[in-house]
């Protein structure tokens, strides 16, 4: 950050005219009531909040980007109007709600996280950004009096399933709102804060790279941390870090660097991936030559000195520490608290069993009291019965040791144990998924990243580098720490410089995921109209970017066509058109390559069809491969889908044709009989029926009986050989043709057409990309009409029909199959229980592929409502299909039983059992179900009775540890 000393004369003015004019604001008043002093980047961005102004925040993790967020809460509060703080997870909307409770009291403040209301008519409302979606759509009264909407963590909108909510309350907020966004930091801020200035007018867009607590980039090479860096280079240093109060005002206040990777951790890459165990002996210790600032220790507030390495061979650093190892190193620096990354869940539980096993202890005998009493308080409502299945004990013993797991398999309230004793400084060591990362006030002093790929689903990818960053962000935590440290650990195959280049590449762009689904459509035709509805729509981040990506496509046309113009003029003829002799010259070249390629599939076909016509017992001469000669059929390969019939040639082996193996169709020569039980692996059977073959072979042909098939290629053929012997006429003919320069032309003809290609590929691209989203619409309007869900009322208008309306109230990834069941009358034969285990058809996703067959239901009518959302769903993908829309995800059986078995009242345990589900999951699963219940509990004109029965399935539900459970991540 720039001091004081490095402003100029007129810089330093200005700077103490604006802190005047802060101290006689509510600016003013705001910062008296904190206990540090706003970075430059926070007070640009309280003072656009202050004058009225949208202001995109992009800072990193941990610099304090949420201050401006609590500020316009303040600014709120202070003018009598209303805030509403969104978050992407509840967890954090949990956190949020109740830091505004301590701060400003728990009456002037409300939490909605779908299943939870508390207070919602409160001036400040802390919710899930897909509540405040759900409220615009609905006209909500709640929105009277909104003035200001922070929406924490909106690099969100980049999330492929639900980042189209951000971009729809972004578009659909009322005018007079001002939206303070605030993001991680991403390499497109300018563009982003375009979009914002564009839909919801003047927008402030702060750019902050600098960490208040400086963040050093480590290897740990066995239990040895080794710098990344061969130089000091902290995090800010890497690139540089910008300040500014508009869109269009940025300063660079440091220069950018590009590091060095530490020559040791170079020449240890190098050994590893060559040596044969006979390397290097003489590796230097640590990395000990560079002139790096190397490890500090944490508690000296110092520089220290530099942490030594391994003595040996490099080979010997190679094996990577265990987890205990490498949490007793760091605890051996001072390096803790810290969060080791993990990209597994039963891997961290394990991490949390290693480690205890180990005898590690990170806690003091008072600690350990302390965190029985506050666990125990934590969990006192807790039923014992469920604590077995629970895991409880293992997980209170690791809180004791200082020890825990964090992931989305664990019960909620169990993570919200794990962070709160984190934050105090009673937890030391965390071993979590990447879903920490996402928003949760959870900083440490060290992050530990044990490898740098997970699986994605389908493969194990590479994290990104705006993982890495997101990630290492933990580290470092302000007011704390001085410093703080990202670790690597080595593995073989670690390439330092691949470490690094996630370590310099801090920012990622900001890409829109926005896509119109049936429930945004249906509610913006409702709202709008189609007309405006589309105009709407093409204001979206997506529309925005493709816009922009258009200019710079149609800026290659451009370029291209001045290319295009001078081939033209290089392949100009005095003769004649060229370029009509070029084309009869590329037409030439195709026809014959066509009828190349023509001929040898015939060939092909032809050669298959005689081999699907052989029987057993068909002698045939094999005329091509690498054992040409008489053979005779044994079988079929009737699995295959070209014909390879087993066959026994003359040298006595047993081989299966290929089309390869034959010049051109087969026709048997002779029949023989194949005994029955004939085993080609026994000597003697073989001897006899070779022996019978050679007999065949020596009768006179005409006595031979055999099958014979006509293959003719003659017409295509012939009509291929006419075609192209008029164009190679029309070509000699052509006035170029005598031309002396002529083959000097066609090489310049080659580069047009070749360019000219490539041109009409960019304006299709062009074109395709203009209004995508609005024809987008277009389908999935013209899908809904198709199904009767909208209608044209008597002036000619689309607007919603009844059974449109319901799907108006159905918000989720299966929003029209629901309301196709709605109509189908699926849901009307259910009592409680099984309408709380069919909807999981409807929300349910396993993490591994559903197998082909369906369970048994638990009851009949459960049988025909799955039998009706199948049959449903298939015939919805058909259609999607046809309207090229992405597809409905398949309806899952895999949680009826075990929501079933809980609705009626049963264990944990045997509602668990059978399944491989973690407790927390299915927690957060029957969470989601009691939220599309409460959804269908609302929808208009179902038949009598509904509304009650899911309101009686979200009792049956909403019991023992599902009642408990108070957070959902």
């Amino acid at each position: 950050m720039p001091t004081s000393d490095m402003l100029s004369p007129s810089e330093r003015f200005l700077a103490a005219k604006l802190r005047v004019q802060d101290d006689r604001s509510d600016l003013g008043d705001f910062k008296a009531g904190l206990n540090f002093d706003l970075d430059e980047f926070q007070n640009t961005a309280c003072r656009a909040v202050q004058a009225g102004r949208g202001v995109l925040v992009a800072a990193p993790t941990g610099a304090g980007k949420t201050i401006v967020g609590e500020f316009a809460v303040y600014l709120a509060l202070q003018r009598g109007n209303k805030a509403f703080y969104t978050t992407p997870i509840k967890a954090l909307s949990n956190q949020k709600f109740q830091e505004f409770c301590a701060k400003y009291g728990a009456e002037n403040v409300g939490l909605l996280t779908g299943d939870t209301s508390i207070n919602s008519e409160a001036p400040v409302v802390v919710m899930t950004t897909e509540v405040l979606r759900n409220m615009l759509y609905a006209d909500s009264h709640t929105l009277t009096g909104l003035a200001y909407v922070v929406m924490d963590e909106v690099h969100y909108l980049a999330d492929r399933f639900r980042g189209a909510v951000w971009e729809e309350v972004i578009i659909h907020l009322p005018s007079e709102v001002s939206v303070i966004s605030l993001s991680a930091t991403v390499s497109n801020a300018e563009e982003f804060g375009a979009w914002l200035g564009s839909v919801r007018g003047d927008t402030a867009v702060v750019v902050s790279e600098h960490r208040p607590v400086p963040l050093w980039q480590h290897i740990m090479v066995r239990k040895d941390l080794v710098d990344l860096f061969a130089e000091n280079v902290a995090f800010d240093e890497i690139a540089p870090e910008t300040v500014g109060p508009g869109t269009q005002e940025r300063r660079a206040v440091s220069t950018a660097k590009t590091p060095k990777i530490n020559a040791e951790l170079l020449k240890l890459a190098r050994s590893e991936s060559v040596s044969t165990g006979r390397g290097s002996s003489h590796g230097r210790r640590g990395g000990g030559g560079s002139r790096g600032r190397g490890y500090q220790d944490a508690s000296r507030q110092d520089h220290g000195t530099r942490n030594g390495g391994s003595q040996g061979s490099p080979q010997g650093w190679a094996r990577a520490a265990s987890r205990p190892q490498v949490i007793r190193a760091l605890e051996s620096k001072n390096l803790l608290p810290a969060i080791t990354f993990i990209f597994s869940r039963a891997a961290c539980d394990a991490a949390v069993q290693q480690c205890s096993a180990a005898g590690l202890w990170l806690t003091t005998a008072e600690e350990q009291v302390e965190i029985a009493r506050r666990v125990d308080t934590a969990c006192a409502e807790l039923p014992d019965s469920d604590r077995e299945v629970l895991g409880f004990w293992g997980w209170r013993d690791g809180l004791l040791r200082g020890l825990a797991a964090h992931h989305a398999g664990m019960l909620p309230s169990f993570k919200e144990v794990v962070e709160d004793l984190f934050v105090d400084g009673l937890v030391r060591a965390v071993f979590a998924t990447e879903t920490l990362a996402l928003g949760i006030n959870m900083p440490a002093r060290t992050v530990v990243l044990e490898k740098l790929e997970k699986y994605n689903g389908e493969a194990h990818v590479g994290i990104t580098a705006g993982e890495y960053t997101q990630l290492t962000g933990r580290a470092g935590r302000r007011g704390i720490d001085v410093e703080g440290h990202a670790v690597v650990l080595w593995q073989p195959g670690t390439d330092p410089a691949a470490v690094g280049g996630l370590a310099s590449k801090r920012t990622y762009p900001l890409n829109s995921s926005f896509r119109p689904t049936y429930n945004m459509s249906i509610n913006l035709i409702a709202q709008f109209g189609r007309v405006r509805t589309r105009s709407i729509l093409e204001s979206s981040f997506a529309q925005f970017q493709a816009d922009r990506s258009v200019v710079d496509l149609a800026r290659q046309v451009r370029s291209r066509e001045e290319s295009l113009s001078g081939y033209e003029k290089s392949m100009t003829c005095h003769l004649g058109d060229f370029n009509e002799y070029a084309k009869l010259r590329r037409e030439l070249s195709d026809h014959e390559s066509g009828a190349s390629k023509s001929k040898a599939k015939q060939r092909r076909d032809a050669v298959a069809q005689s081999m699907s016509n052989l029987r057993a017992g068909d002698v045939i001469m094999v005329s091509g491969g690498r054992n040409p000669g008489y053979a005779v059929v044994l079988d079929e390969d009737s699995k295959a889908r070209v014909p390879r019939p087993g066959v026994l040639g003359m040298d006595k082996e047993y081989r299966r044709l290929n089309v390869q193996d034959l010049d051109g169709p087969v026709e048997p020569v002779g029949q023989v009989r194949v005994a029955k039980g004939f085993n080609p692996k026994v000597p003697k059977d073989k001897r006899n029926l070779l022996a019978a073959v050679e007999a065949k072979l020596a009768e006179p042909a005409a006595q031979r009986p055999h099958r014979s098939a006509a293959f003719s290629f003659a017409g295509s053929a012939a009509a291929d050989d006419e075609a192209i012997a008029t164009l190679r006429r029309n070509l000699r003919a052509h006035p170029c043709h005598g031309c002396s320069e002529r083959e000097d032309h066609a090489r310049w003809s080659e580069r047009w057409w070749k360019l000219r290609k490539e041109t009409d590929g960019i304006v299709r691209a062009i074109q395709a990309r203009t209004n995508t989203i609005a024809r987008t619409f277009d389908r999935v309007i013209d899908l809904l009409a198709s199904y009767g869900f909208v209608v044209a009322d008597p002036s000619g208008n689309l607007v919603p029909s009844e059974d449109g309306q319901r799907l108006r109230r159905v918000y989720g990834e299966k929003d029209l199959l629901i309301a196709l069941a709605l109509r189908k009358g699926a849901f009307n034969d259910l009592d409680a229980p099984e309408l709380a285990a069919f909807v999981t058809t409807l929300v349910y996703q396993s993490k591994r592929d559903a197998e082909g067959t369906r369970p048994r239901m638990p009851s009949v009518s459960l049988e025909q409502a799955a039998e009706d959302v199948v049959v449903l769903w298939s015939a919805l993908q058909d259609a999607e299909e046809s309207h090229k829309l992405p597809l409905t995800s398949e309806p899952e059986m895999g949680l009826v039983w075990a929501m079933y078995k809980w609705a009626k009242g049963r264990s944990l345990h045997d509602a668990l059992n059978s399944t491989d589900l973690a407790a927390g999951d299915f927690v957060r699963w029957t969470k989601q179900v009691i939220d599309l219940l409460g959804q269908l509990s609302q929808v208009p004109n179902v038949q009598p009775g509904f509304s009650g029965t899911c309101r009686k399935a979200v009792e049956l539900l909403r019991r023992g540890v599902v009642a408990y459970t108070t957070v959902e991540n």
